[in-house]
C-alpha cells in the first residue's frame, strides 16, 4: 500500500469514527436517491388538483395531506428534491467552475491582475448573499434557471479567495520551485502540483456551500423570486403554507423539514470531510 492509499485508509477511520459525519452522508445519499427515484414513486401527480381533497391532513392516502388546491404533498416533495439538488449542485458547480481558475490564476501570478480581480471579489463580499440574490433576479427576472446565475455569482468570490489563498501557500514551497527549475510550465505546475492541493478545502467548501445554495434557492422562491406556479419546489410550497400555519401545519410544515434535513445533512457531511483531510487528525490513529 503506498503513502497516499494508507493516508486515504486513515481518512476514512476519522470519517467514520463521527457520527454526525457518517449521519450527514446517510441523509445526502438519501437525498440523491430521492432525487434520482422520487418522480417515478410519487403515487400522484405533482401538479394535479383534486377540489375533493383540499387541505387534507395527513391521512393512508394522502401521507403528508394535501395542500390548499388538493394536490399531494408528499409527491410534490419528492419531485422537489429533484429541483433542488438541481439548483445547488449546479449553482455551485457553475461558481466553482469560474472561481477555482480565477483564484489559481491570481495566486500564482499575482500583480496588477490579482489587484483587479480581488477587488471585484471584494465589492461582490460587500452584500449580503441574499441580496446579491435578489439583485441578480432583479436584473434577469424569476426562474430556476436565474436563481441558478444568482447562486454561481453568489458563490464565486468565497471560492475564489479559498483558492487563492492555499496557492499562494503551495507556490512558495520546494516541489513547486523544483518543477519551475525543471523547466516545466506553469499551466502543467498549475493542474499537476497547485490544484491537487487545494483540492481539500474546496470540496469542503463545496459541500457547505450546496446547503446555503439550497437555503438562498428557498427563499427566492418564498419571496415569489424563484420557481414559478405550479413547479414542486420546497421554498415556493413552504410559501403556500404560510397562510395556513395555524390551521392546517403540515402544508408549511413537511416542506420546511425537508429544507432543514437537507441543510443539516450536507453540513454534517462537510464537517466530516473536513475532519477526513485534516493531516492532524489521521496523525492520531
Amino acid at each position: 500500500m503506498t503513502n497516499n492509499e494508507a493516508e486515504l485508509v486513515k481518512g476514512f477511520k476519522v470519517f467514520l469514527r463521527r457520527r454526525p459525519a457518517v449521519i450527514g452522508l446517510v441523509i445526502t445519499v438519501l437525498l440523491f436517491l430521492v432525487a434520482i427515484f422520487g418522480p417515478s414513486l410519487a403515487p400522484y401527480s405533482p401538479a394535479v388538483q383534486d377540489y375533493d381533497h383540499i387541505l387534507e391532513r395527513p391521512n393512508p392516502l394522502h401521507w403528508m395531506g394535501t395542500d390548499n388546491l388538493g394536490r399531494d404533498i408528499f409527491s410534490r416533495i419528492l419531485h422537489g428534491a429533484r429541483l433542488s439538488l438541481f439548483v445547488a449542485f449546479g449553482g455551485v458547480i457553475g461558481g466553482a467552475l469560474i472561481g477555482i481558475p480565477l483564484g489559481l490564476v491570481t495566486g500564482y501570478y499575482g500583480g496588477w491582475l490579482d489587484v483587479i480581480v480581488m477587488r471585484v471579489m471584494d465589492v461582490l463580499l460587500a452584500f449580503p448573499g441574499i441580496l446579491l440574490a435578489i439583485g441578480i433576479i432583479a436584473l434577469l427576472g424569476p426562474g430556476l434557471s436565474n436563481v441558478v446565475v444568482a447562486i454561481i455569482v453568489y458563490g464565486i468570490p468565497i471560492l475564489a479567495r479559498l483558492v487563492r489563498a492555499s496557492t499562494l501557500q503551495i507556490k512558495a514551497r520546494d516541489f513547486v520551485e523544483a518543477a519551475k527549475a525543471s523547466g516545466s510550465s506553469d499551466l502543467y505546475i498549475l493542474w499537476r502540483h497547485i490544484l491537487p492541493n487545494v483540492f481539500a478545502p474546496v470540496l469542503v467548501m463545496l459541500t457547505i456551500r450546496a446547503g446555503q445554495a439550497i437555503l438562498i434557492a428557498s427563499a427566492l422562491s418564498f419571496l415569489g423570486l424563484g420557481a414559478v406556479p405550479p413547479t414542486p419546489e420546497w421554498g415556493a410550497m413552504l410559501a403556500d403554507g404560510r397562510s395556513y400555519i395555524t390551521t392546517y401545519p403540515h402544508v408549511a410544515l413537511f416542506p420546511g423539514l425537508a429544507i432543514f434535513i437537507t441543510v443539516l445533512g450536507l453540513n454534517l457531511l462537510g464537517d466530516g470531510l473536513n475532519d477526513m483531510l485534516d493531516p492532524r487528525l489521521r496523525r492520531t490513529l
